[in-house]
């Protein structure tokens, strides 16, 4: 091919070049599997809980989610169409609003968000396999001795890293594996959602006393703000994903299998495993006196070790297929994209999993509270603005119309100024900064109440903030520098 010929060595290696026609074999179903596949998770079970815990009740919370995944199907789609028109992932289609070197900015923005997503979900399968072990082997977790500067116990450490070398196994087999795991596990995963419910309803005699239970909001001015940020919280859930959604979609056979496979796979599965983390959780308040949100800590309560092997089996495959998906694929292509000639995306790969290792996520998980109202409302002020500019140059400024060789070429018409666009960076720069004093409040950094009530409000909805912004502020520069 032409294109190999003309492209640069230093911008291209096997896995970041397009994929040729007859290796684009993914079919709606093998999409839909993607999502269910990545939506099962405990990390989804549990996402209700922390929506009612600001109080709102079970239909409200389930609202928030169906609301913030429908949203996020939009520029999930959009994202996804250049991967399945022209065949390339996601680091290399940032080049074109970006500049060849300038995409790698957010790219590795994207890539560390990755990294702590991938340390959480191996943090959750190893906690499956903790107690799933206390159980099946008699010992009390609650007289674990913390390892000392961890805060996690070498029982707990051993499992974390007993789950991620199943993670990194996966990682070493490529791509082919990760279709191959997601195709089989989506029909076992629904399966496994279907007996929870039918459990749930039956131990309980209905749904359950939080059905019962009011919201905590004694006016609209109350519930809104809450409201808001909570579907701001749950586009931000997977506004990862819509982001590099190409380095999926590039392996779909069309436009079609692409954007249908999505729409029944995302918000679908989002909500009826979201509902079924209400419902089950409804049942242990009639069974066991008490709201059990995290279905590890559920399992321990029925000390049955068969029933807790099968459940472990059920809990690990949710994990891994979610976690190898979502959060190894994306810093993989990321990373091999910082030195395509040096880095391979199995070499990216287990880079994001030292990585998220290193993060210590059995810390940034611990609160429920701060890990939504925070990490998720956190990231998607800086993955917003990422998803405006993407469509705005793609699909206004661009006209869908893309020179695959010179995404490839370091003296392109990408490569602007030594390979950085000042359009798409400066964009970047400007429509995160009003979302920032929002996030050092959040984070405690500075006091809330000192915060403006505008940048408050931007804050609650900042991947809409973002999103908007940049969208408008690329078009306006674009026009005006389109070389820069």
């Amino acid at each position: 091919m032409s294109f190999v010929v003309k492209s640069s060595l230093s911008l291209t290696n096997p896995d970041l070049a397009p994929v040729p026609p007859e290796r684009r074999t993914w079919t709606q179903w093998h999409i839909a599997a993607l999502w269910v596949g990545m939506a099962v998770c405990i990390s989804t079970y549990t996402l209700a809980s922390g929506l009612i815990a600001q109080g709102m009740n079970w239909w409200q919370a389930v609202l928030a989610v169906l609301l913030g995944n429908v949203i996020v199907l939009i520029p999930m789609t959009l994202n996804a169409h250049p991967g399945t028109a022209y065949g390339i992932p996601f680091p290399v289609l940032l080049r074109a609003s970006f500049g060849t070197l300038g995409a790698n900015i957010p790219a590795m923005a994207r890539a560390l968000v990755s990294c702590g997503w991938l340390g959480i979900q191996t943090w959750i399968g190893g906690s499956a396999i903790y107690l799933t072990a206390a159980v099946m082997f008699g010992f009390d977790p609650a007289t674990k001795v913390p390892l000392a500067g961890l805060g996690i116990s070498p029982g707990e450490l051993l499992c974390f890293l007993l789950f991620w070398l199943v993670n990194v196994y996966f990682i070493w087999r490529g791509m082919e594996s990760i279709k191959w795991l997601e195709a089989w596990s989506a029909p076992f995963l629904l399966l496994v959602g279907v007996a929870l419910l039918v459990w749930a309803v039956t131990a309980a005699q209905g749904f359950g006393p939080i059905f019962a239970q009011p919201d905590k909001f004694s006016s609209a001015a109350e519930f809104w703000p809450v409201f808001g940020a909570g579907v701001t919280a749950m586009v931000g859930y997977w506004a990862t994903l819509s982001l590099n959604i190409p380095d999926f979609s590039r392996y779909a056979r069309s436009q079609r299998d692409q954007a249908l496979g999505q729409a029944l796979g995302l918000p679908l599965t989002m909500v009826f495993y979201s509902f079924i983390g209400i419902v089950v959780t409804s049942a242990t308040v009639v069974v066991f006196g008490t709201a059990i949100w995290d279905p590890v800590q559920l399992l321990a309560k029925f000390n049955s070790p068969v029933l807790s092997a099968v459940a472990l089996v059920a809990l690990a495959v949710a994990t891994l297929s979610t976690n190898i998906a979502a959060n190894v694929v994306s810093p993989a292509n990321d990373f091999s994209n910082l030195a395509p000639s040096r880095i391979s995306f199995r070499t990216g790969g287990l880079i994001a999993a030292v990585m998220g290792i290193l993060i210590m996520p059995w810390k940034l998980y611990a609160d429920p509270t701060g890990y939504i109202f925070t990490w998720l409302i956190g990231y998607s002020a800086l993955l917003g603005p990422v998803a405006g500019i993407m469509i705005a140059d793609y699909f206004i400024h661009r006209k869908r119309a893309l020179n695959v060789e010179a995404l490839y070429q370091t003296d392109g018409e990408y490569s602007y100024r030594h390979g950085f666009s000042l359009v798409g960076l400066g964009s970047l720069l400007v429509t995160v900064a009003p979302n920032v004093p929002g996030f050092l409040a959040a984070v405690g950094v500075v006091e809330k109440a000192s915060l403006p009530p505008l940048l408050a409000t931007c804050y609650n909805y900042a991947w809409f903030t973002g999103f908007g912004l940049a969208f408008i502020l690329y078009l306006i520069l674009r026009k005006i520098a389109p070389g820069s």
